[in-house]
């Protein structure tokens, strides 16, 4: 008799990218207006988990406003994502230190915590001061 047991890290890695998955569906399912978010997901060559502290970016264009110099649609909104599956623990303080020069450096408008467990709903949490606070989709992707 044959057992599908996975090692600790084949289930790690499983559970990260359905994190990962689940936290686009999100993304794109509560979509209420204006422009459409397109998600970069930084997943590694074996499609697991690649080095570095963002794991998805979401991007759109900015269709509301006109800045001296450029058009409707030339400004870029993005949100950083970081996403947790099943167990794994929250960033550290070292790793929220790295998510704010991350979203410095390329002007990111938010940083985004997304956690999800098998047979839970995924649940996202933005980065304000060095606390998670739990937010809606809408609040953030709307």
């Amino acid at each position: 008799m044959k057992t599908d047991v996975l090692s600790p890290g084949k289930k790690a890695q499983r559970t990260a990218k359905w994190a990962r998955t689940m936290t686009k569906w999100l993304i794109s399912f509560n979509r209420q207006s204006g422009a459409r978010w397109n998600l970069v997901d930084f997943g590694g060559t074996t499609k697991s988990e690649s080095r570095g502290i963002v794991d998805l970016l979401a991007v759109r264009k900015n269709h509301r406003t006109d800045m001296p110099g450029l058009k409707r649609g030339d400004i870029l909104q993005m949100v950083l994502i970081q996403t947790k599956g099943g167990s794994a623990p929250r960033p550290t303080l070292d790793d929220i230190a790295r998510l704010k020069k991350v979203a410095k450096h390329h002007r990111a408008m938010a940083i985004v915590l997304a956690e999800w467990s098998k047979g839970q709903h995924l649940e996202l949490y933005k980065l304000k001061k060095n606390e998670w606070v739990s937010v809606r989709p809408v609040e953030v992707f709307g």
